[in-house]
């Protein structure tokens, strides 16, 4: 009888937390995606509340920028994301100079909660005007 008892508790113990955690239907990103210049100039002409966010220094930003985009220095990221992007659910288009501080950014963001973020990487591959 004690068996029959303990294989019940362990059944409903299973149950319990199948039932609270990943069964969830609203699928939660748990990583950032790359994204091609091509494919984000698509989506920036398609799309509308698309953040493009530019990673790098003042001094860079003013160098030339990708039209419309948000500059947030990475060494600022943390302090200042959450104030600046306030949907965690706002596709973000991360880029720097190289792809490297955007890779950074990128994991920063999506351990901020942030979920729809892409890696753009360096404004050095993207071929299209920027603003100056």
């Amino acid at each position: 009888m004690k068996k029959i008892r303990l294989v019940i508790l362990f059944c409903l113990l299973l149950i319990f937390i199948a039932a609270f955690t990943g069964c969830s239907n609203k699928s939660i990103r748990s990583n950032y995606e790359e994204i091609t210049p091509e494919q984000a100039k698509q989506r920036i002409e398609s799309e509308t509340g698309i953040v493009i966010l530019d990673v790098r220094t003042i001094e860079e930003y003013k160098e030339g920028h990708i039209e419309n985009s948000l500059l947030i220095p990475l060494d600022n990221l943390e302090k200042e994301a959450e104030i600046n992007i306030k949907d965690k659910e706002t596709p973000i288009f991360v880029y720097c100079r190289s792809g490297n501080r955007s890779v950074s950014a990128s994991k920063i963001l999506v351990s901020l909660g942030y979920n729809n973020v892409y890696n753009l990487g360096g404004i050095i591959n993207w071929p299209y005007e920027i603003v100056k």
